[in-house]
């Protein structure tokens, strides 16, 4: 399936809250910590139109334990090989429309996603150069994983940045 690229929508902002408080409310008393990621968290930034959501939790394992109330959701989880982490996919008609990022409260700080967020957000500059970058993989016909790939080496060398911005080590922006 072709890649889209949309320009920032604002409904993609109301579409988290909303996603957060059903999955905080299906998860009680597990949920510490819970943020729109992604692209589509960037005002201005054009995305594909799928809301990337991530929380914190003590521990997985009680999540695991209530993935059926996940499921009631549309939720399902997809084995992404990232360790210390829980992902979970939800589609409407057939199309994907959340990414669910499940990890644990002590990994919070150091999360890549979060870090990017906050990088783009803060470097016009940065972002321009993310949107060109997508938009040509997409005009070039780029599916799924070869897009993905497309965007790391760009990826990398704002989280390295951003990591270094906070002190923090540099890191593989492939999880594994």
């Amino acid at each position: 399936m072709a890649i889209e690229i949309r320009d920032y929508d604002p409904a993609w902002a109301e579409a988290a809250a909303r996603v957060i408080g059903e999955v905080t409310a299906a998860l009680p008393g597990l949920v510490a910590v819970a943020e729109h990621i992604g692209s589509t968290s960037v005002p201005g930034l054009a995305a594909k139109p799928v809301i990337d959501v991530m929380v914190a939790t003590q521990e997985l394992g009680a999540v695991e334990e209530r993935e059926e109330t996940l499921a009631g959701l549309g939720y399902r989880r997809v084995d992404v090989g990232m360790p210390g982490r829980l992902f979970y996919r939800r589609t409407r008609a057939g199309e994907l429309v959340v990414h669910l990022h499940v990890v644990t409260v002590d990994s919070w700080d150091t999360r890549n996603e979060r870090i990017l967020r906050d990088h783009l957000l803060r470097h016009e500059g940065h972002r321009e150069e993310y949107v060109r970058l997508k938009r040509s993989l997409a005009a070039a016909g780029h599916e799924a994983d070869a897009y993905t790939r497309g965007k790391t080496e760009l990826i990398q060398r704002m989280v390295d940045a951003a990591r270094a911005e906070r002190g923090l080590p540099r890191v593989d922006v492939w999880e594994g």
